[in-house]
């Protein structure tokens, strides 16, 4: 018989000891609903949690004695992963134009790309050039132009414009972090 994962000595993927794994001599104890209660030695905490039905989960390894606690092991990664999927993302959205992009096409366009930094992503503008366009770079240097002055309330030039193969390029970043968004009710 192979002994359990929580019985070997090496400490989950997450950093967390359980049970057998934990090597201090004595513990200090909180149970499941955060009260504290006291020091034990970890053979004794061992049997504590077993006698309830539950694991011994340290989570403070770096205290004098060591932090454990009562719980089940599953449910805290389960809340963990689950804090874990709320970290904020931030989006590079991309908004593509012409050099003969129509005034009502890029009015538009300038529209999406204020709800974009609005909402807290990143506006990536890129003017592409086709055949005998390229010899006209200062057409899309206006187009980054009229972005950059229509948005300047909620964003700010990151990356100025320039030339990447046949397309200008240049990275608008928000004003507001999008953890500053999601913090506010």
């Amino acid at each position: 018989m192979s002994p359990r994962n929580d019985d070997q000595t090496i400490p989950q993927k997450d950093g967390l000891r359980t049970n057998h794994q934990i090597r201090s001599p004595r513990v200090l104890v909180i149970a499941d609903d955060g009260r504290r209660l006291g020091e034990f030695l970890t053979r004794d905490a061992l049997q504590m949690a077993q006698e309830q039905g539950w694991d011994l989960i340290e989570v403070s390894p770096n205290t004098v004695p060591p932090v454990c606690k009562l719980g089940d092991y599953g449910k805290l990664r389960y809340e963990q992963r689950k804090t874990a999927k709320k970290q904020v993302q931030v989006l590079t959205k991309e908004i593509n134009v012409r050099p003969k992009t129509d005034e009502h096409d890029l009015d538009v366009k300038l529209r999406a790309a204020r709800k974009f930094l609005e909402g807290g992503d990143k506006v990536k503008v890129t003017v592409k050039f086709r055949g005998r366009e390229h010899a006209h770079r200062e057409i899309g240097e206006d187009q980054c132009r009229r972005f950059t002055e229509a948005l300047k309330d909620v964003g700010k030039v990151m990356q100025p414009p320039r030339m990447d193969g046949k397309a200008m390029t240049m990275l608008i970043d928000p004003m507001v972090s999008k953890q500053a968004l999601q913090s506010t009710p």
